[in-house]
């Protein structure tokens, strides 16, 4: 029988029907975790998740990050069926494609919901997600970031600094949730996930041009 090392866990993912994110969700779940998938409209896909994942005592949860009443709405369901949570994954995020040099496309409403998604919804997941965090054993949250963050390349210049943001935020995090949560983020290059397939293709070669491999991860 395959180690599970997080049997008995309980585990959250917010953006958990995307490409990353389902392949998180997955993860965990071979892991031996019970994995609350969290989604912000695609119900449908979450609810066919359930039946793919191993295990048991998983859930679909709508967790729109944007919305701090529906997210502690969802962690009070999660406290209701396990009372306890060991693991938050931060795996929502949104961009759109804008070439770099293209300022007047880069509109204050793209540049408001990449930073209200990819930024604000990392900060009011974990708020509402560490009360029932801290009465367990603690726990460990994984903030999704990007290599873009580092590097300022990709999709648009906005979604590079939110990486960034990201990043500094995962430091700060650390340091105020200490030392009953852990605090880490991981930042994937360019994963040949659905949305990726659907961005400007000379782009997408040029991403995977300047990797060692020449090509991105798989989605």
């Amino acid at each position: 029988m395959p180690s599970q090392p997080l049997a008995g866990r309980v585990a959250v993912v917010t953006g958990g029907t995307g490409g990353i994110g389902a392949a998180i969700c997955m993860a965990l779940a071979q892991a031996g975790a019970a994995v609350a998938i969290g989604y912000n409209s695609a119900s449908e896909k979450a609810e066919a998740m359930l039946g793919e994942l191993p295990g048991d005592g998983h859930m679909a949860l709508r967790m729109p990050v944007t919305d701090s009443a529906a997210l502690k709405d969802a962690i009070a369901a999660v406290d209701k069926r396990h009372a306890r949570l060991d693991l938050l994954v931060n795996s929502a995020g949104i961009t759109h494609f804008v070439p770099h040099g293209d300022l007047d496309a880069l509109d204050d409403a793209l540049i408001s919901r990449i930073l209200d998604v990819n930024v604000r919804g990392v900060i009011a997941s974990v708020r509402a997600a560490v009360p029932l965090m801290r009465r367990g054993e603690g726990g460990v949250i994984v903030n999704i970031s990007s290599i873009a963050g580092v590097t300022a390349m990709g999709s648009n210049i906005v979604y590079c600094a939110s990486k960034a943001a990201v990043d500094n935020l995962t430091k700060s995090l650390a340091r105020a949730l200490a030392p009953d949560i852990r605090v880490v983020s991981v930042s994937p290059g360019l994963v040949d996930t659905e949305f990726v397939r659907g961005l400007d293709q000379s782009w997408r070669d040029e991403q995977a041009g300047r990797t060692p491999l020449r090509q991105r991860g798989a989605g």
